[in-house]
């Protein structure tokens, strides 16, 4: 198997003003949702199908739910999500509120199969 691609004309973000240039952008080649993965697991072991949509179901509440009291969630050999944000920058620290901060995001650090994946894939460009 290998990863589609496709060409893309884009402005380098870091310099606007350059002249555009083409990038390669992954093609997604279709989605696994949750009831597919309880699917996917249910077949490799002897738990039922619902059970592990159940399982799976509790897993993003609570992943949610740690995510929002500011903890790291560890999913051991998977990986780790974390809340990051980006914020403004300001002369003193006293000046430094709730108020600079211009984006958040979820971060995910990927365990070491998942980081080892990466240096496996093989890339093919779309027609």
């Amino acid at each position: 198997m290998s990863i589609k691609f496709k060409v893309l004309l884009r402005k380098n973000p870091q310099d606007i003003l350059a002249p555009e240039k083409f990038y390669a952008a992954a093609i997604a080649d279709g989605e696994t949702d949750l009831e597919k993965l309880a699917e996917l697991i249910s077949y490799q072991c002897t738990v039922t199908e619902a059970d592990c949509y159940a399982v799976l179901m509790s897993l993003e509440h609570n992943i949610i739910s740690e995510l929002n009291e500011g903890r790291i969630v560890k999913l051991g050999r998977l990986g780790n999500f974390q809340v990051g944000l980006s914020s403004e920058g300001k002369e003193t620290a006293e000046e430094v509120t709730s108020s600079v901060i211009k984006k958040n995001r979820i971060l995910f650090r990927p365990g070491k199969k998942l980081r080892t994946l990466l240096s496996t894939l093989t890339y093919r460009k779309a027609s």
